[in-house]
């Protein structure tokens, strides 16, 4: 019996993790789900706050989805399907091209395994007056390749950008498209088992090129390193992802001021605080905090940029609001 899966796809900062999270929470309860989630950078923080879950988890690391190869992704899937999940939910990178994934749920590998069901795109309808996105060929084959979209982040919205989401949308070919606008990552789950189109086109994709260490994040340190950097680019971007010893506690009020105070692309974080564990979201000047109860985890972050900082200094400012 084949399993349904869906993608869930969508820009950076645009709310794809917070939406798995709502579907996992009012999944059925008699239903064991996996995620299989895919970052561009290379230390992993999406599968720590999904940690928590109750779901299967598994990270591919380094925007490996969007490679041509696909390797890493393909035994991602392997691994989770061995599990017997009842439903498959993947979160491809901000910066991948989804109709790459699809190809290999689509291949001989899986196509008796995978039901695939529709993709789902999240697009912040204010991103649709900036040209930095709808003159950027991920953003827009991302809403290509997509069955459903869903104008997320609808209550931070003035009425004329709900306006241009919903022109915008009645634009879109083909017509039979399922366009919303939602808030908070929040949509009908039965939207999951909506058909898949077959006809959907994906632009040609220049291919790119990045290194990883290894196939799986490190989610350990070397025992002689108190924290480790990684750097990660391609497609315009670049990353810079840090993980931190869990005996080291952050100043969680410095910490959130410094990440306010960050000027780029997307900031993501799992830390250790002086108040506990938070998950922190830094985007377009907006920094959100969530509490976890995690213990005893290595923190981590990961910042993602159009160019690169100065990285070593920025690493001395976050060692000097840890205390070990």
């Amino acid at each position: 019996m084949s399993i349904p899966a869906n993608i869930i796809t969508g820009f950076l900062g645009v709310g794809k993790t917070t939406a798995i999270l709502n579907l996992l929470k009012n999944k059925p309860v008699n239903e064991k789900w996996a995620v299989l989630v895919n970052e561009f950078g290379e230390v992993g923080i999406d599968g720590a706050i999904m940690a928590e879950s109750g779901a299967m988890i598994k990270e591919v690391p380094g925007g490996c989805m969007c490679c041509t190869a696909g390797v890493p992704t393909s035994v991602g899937i392997t691994t989770l399907l061995r599990q017997n999940p009842d439903r498959l939910l993947i979160e491809p990178t901000g910066l991948g091209h989804p109709h790459k994934i699809i190809s290999i749920l689509t291949s001989g590998q899986f196509k008796d395994y995978i039901d695939l069901k529709a993709t789902l795109a999240l697009v912040d309808p204010r991103n649709l007056a900036d040209s930095r996105y709808t003159d950027n060929q991920n953003f827009n084959d991302q809403l290509d390749v997509a069955d459903i979209i869903v104008g997320n982040k609808a209550d931070s919205c003035s009425e004329t950008d709900k306006q241009r989401f919903n022109d915008w949308c009645s634009e879109k070919q083909p017509k039979d498209k399922i366009c919303m606008l939602g808030s908070h990552g929040a949509f009908p789950p039965d939207l999951l088992d909506t058909e898949r189109r077959t006809d959907k086109q994906g632009s040609n994709i220049d291919s790119h090129h990045h290194e990883h260490a290894a196939m799986e994040p490190q989610f350990q340190l070397p025992p002689d390193k108190a924290f480790i950097r990684k750097e990660n680019q391609g497609q315009g971007y670049v990353s810079c992802g840090w993980i931190f010893g869990s005996e080291m506690t952050f100043n969680f009020d410095g910490l959130f001021s410094l990440m306010y105070q960050l000027n780029v692309e997307r900031v993501k974080g799992v830390m250790n605080t002086s108040k506990g564990c938070y998950a922190f979201n830094a985007h377009n000047g907006v920094v959100s905090v969530n509490e976890l109860s995690l213990e005893g985890f290595e923190s981590r972050v990961e910042i993602i940029n159009s160019h690169a900082l100065a990285w070593e200094e920025l690493e001395n400012r976050f060692l000097l609001l840890a205390e070990q």
